[in-house]
């Protein structure tokens, strides 16, 4: 398998979507309104990673495009969870890309205390070859869900997905601190907005 050709086309959508998210956020700024949409990474899942969920999950090789839905992922931090729900709907409005599913762990947080909105979308990738439709996925979450669940990822990848019983309890712990921040936050959105505003004037 040539993966420098089959990843090309991930490449290409990651850099696209970010380009257009960035320039959403932009647009807000320069309309001197709140930006949803605090900052933005992107991805393609390295070969190893690729290779070992496709060993996990039992996905032969010539399938990995259609089963492996995260090889390229975009990742839109916001302030408040609010914000989350206004970037679902300015992607929900979009026509550049179909959404195929759309998973809210925030309402339904995973039992591991994991919260985030997670959307499966399928982008047209103009090739050279003509045009490839690609799966990417987007995960939305405010700054203290992305804290949590970057050092949830690390946690896992230390125990191999093992994290002892202990280490779980107080990860609950913390997810549910994260959250009572977040929810603290919002209470007070619009002094922090407002805050946020006479700042940059300055």
């Amino acid at each position: 398998m040539n993966w420098e050709v089959l990843l090309a086309p991930y490449e290409q959508v990651v850099e696209e979507l970010k380009v257009k998210l960035k320039g959403m956020r932009k647009q807000f700024e320069q309309e001197s309104r709140h930006s949803p949409i605090e900052f933005i990474t992107a991805r393609v899942k390295p070969i190893a990673s690729i290779m070992e969920k496709a060993e996990k999950r039992q996905v032969p090789l010539h399938k990995i495009e259609e089963e492996i839905q995260d090889i390229a992922g975009i990742r839109v931090v916001c302030q408040f969870v609010d914000d989350i729900y206004t970037v679902v709907r300015m992607l929900q409005e979009r026509n550049d890309f179909t959404i195929l599913k759309e998973i809210d762990y925030i309402k339904n947080e995973k039992s591991s205390g994991y919260r985030s909105y997670h959307m499966i979308i399928e982008y047209p990738a103009e090739t050279i070859h003509g045009r490839k439709s690609v799966l990417a996925e987007i995960q939305i979450r405010t700054l203290a869900m992305n804290f949590w669940a970057t050092n949830e990822h690390s946690l896992n990848y230390k125990y191999k997905g093992r994290i002892p019983e202990k280490i779980q309890k107080r990860l609950q712990l913390a997810a549910e601190a994260a959250f009572n921040l977040d929810e603290e936050m919002s209470k007070i959105k619009n002094e922090i907005q407002e805050a946020q505003r006479i700042f940059h004037r300055m």
